[in-house]
């Protein structure tokens, strides 16, 4: 499994890796890759968020669930999908959030990377999945890891735009200090709920007026 996390994490998250329950779920991860199950994203990709995004360039973290399940979806960004494959519902209902808030054009892909270099953290509250089993790789230790790391961001940085859609999502919010980050929290985009809440949210424009607000280089959310 390729643990390449860029190496400004590996001061904050290298004891982390190493405790026990991250060494249970790595036996059951290897395990479900030898007995031929397909897992998603590829084994190279679960830590791709870590290794596009910094520790030291992250402001913004938007937190989703589990990795898409389907074939060629779930490249280790939350709800981003590679250039070449179709967009998935609930990111298309996030491209029109982005279109209404920021009048920004609907992109014709739905790889996230470039928000991911600018200082956007895009996270799951689970890491991995198995093919066509949303939420197959609950309770074997990610939930704790990524509370893991949402107590490092509050407590190690300042002025943090925390983005929490869904409901496992929006837990996280307990681990943040809000008088030191701010938190911006609705349903889940996905078309069984993004009437509920999570249209009209303003998401991206209430982002970047508080990174403005603080000083910081606000997102270009644009994607070409």
């Amino acid at each position: 499994m390729n643990l390449a996390l860029d190496e400004s994490w590996s001061a904050y998250l290298s004891q982390e890796l190493k405790a026990p329950y991250m060494e249970e779920l790595f036996r059951f991860l290897n395990q479900e890759f030898k007995s031929g199950k397909q897992i998603y994203p590829p084994a190279s990709n679960i830590f791709e968020a870590f290794r596009l995004t910094p520790f030291d360039q992250v402001k913004v973290i938007i937190l989703g669930q589990d990795p898409y399940h389907g074939p060629d979806q779930a490249h280790g960004l939350c709800f981003s999908v590679n250039k070449e494959v179709k967009i998935p519902p609930s990111l298309v209902n996030i491209f029109k959030e982005l279109n209404n808030d920021l009048g920004i054009q609907v992109p014709t892909h739905g790889c996230l990377e470039s928000w991911a270099r600018q200082g956007v953290l895009l996270l799951n509250n689970v890491l991995t999945v198995e093919d066509g089993k949303a939420g197959s790789h609950h309770q074997k230790g990610w939930e704790k890891f990524t509370d893991r790391v949402i107590e490092i961001l509050n407590h190690e940085k300042d002025h943090l735009v925390f983005i929490l859609w869904g409901s496992p999502a929006q837990k996280k919010a307990s681990k943040v200090d809000e008088n030191r980050h701010k938190i911006i929290k609705s349903v889940h985009p996905s078309p069984l709920s993004v009437y509920r809440g999570f249209v009209g949210s303003k998401p991206f424009s209430q982002t970047n007026t508080y990174l403005k607000e603080k000083g910081l280089k606000e997102i270009d959310w644009s994607l070409t």
